[in-house]
């Protein structure tokens, strides 16, 4: 794995999704760092990932409640452990679940193992409302899929939440997320 600046140079086998993330980021002036590895599926298998980004690879889950009315992209840390209840409690949801693999392609163009914070680009209705651990935003760069689990980017938070995330008309909620 090396670590390349900017879009690859040739996109040529790279899939339309992956392509609209570099994009977006390329309109907005945002820099970032690429690598491209074998699919990544686990947060084991993001930490030669990690280490070679120098950035924390966050965890993204695309939750919703019980109907199925609510979405949520919950951003955490890779190696931080929540409770569903816990968080249901706290954003005032009925009880929380994982959303299947349909869900995750009609709302963000991803499938599992690849869910991103980019593949809100592609949830034009705004169906998704995204949530993120407080402890995310205090690094200063983290790690992230475009929307395909065979690259991986370096970004800058600030870049997240000033650039990126207004863009594509998206604001964070903060939680606070205890592993009790």
């Amino acid at each position: 794995m090396e670590l390349q600046n900017g879009r690859p140079a040739d996109c040529a086998g790279r899939l339309a999704k992956e392509i609209r993330c570099y994009d977006l980021l390329d309109s907005l002036g945002v820099e970032y760092q690429r690598i491209d590895h074998e699919p990544a599926m686990t947060m084991e298998a993001c930490e030669e990932i990690d280490r070679t980004l120098n950035a924390v690879i966050c965890k993204n889950l695309l939750l919703c409640n019980r109907q199925k009315t609510k979405f949520y992209l919950l951003m955490l840390p890779g190696e931080k452990h929540f409770k569903t209840s816990v968080l249901s409690k706290e954003i005032g949801s009925s009880r929380l679940s994982f959303a299947s693999a349909e869900d995750m392609e009609a709302l963000l163009d991803i499938t599992p193992g690849s869910v991103s914070v980019l593949g809100l680009m592609n949830d034009h209705e705004h169906k998704v409302e995204l949530l993120m651990d407080a402890e995310v935003v205090k690094g200063e760069f983290f790690g992230c899929h475009p929307c395909i689990n065979t690259s991986s980017l370096r970004l800058k938070m600030s870049d997240l939440l000033e650039k990126i995330l207004p863009a594509m008309g998206h604001s964070p909620r903060l939680v606070t997320l205890s592993e009790e």
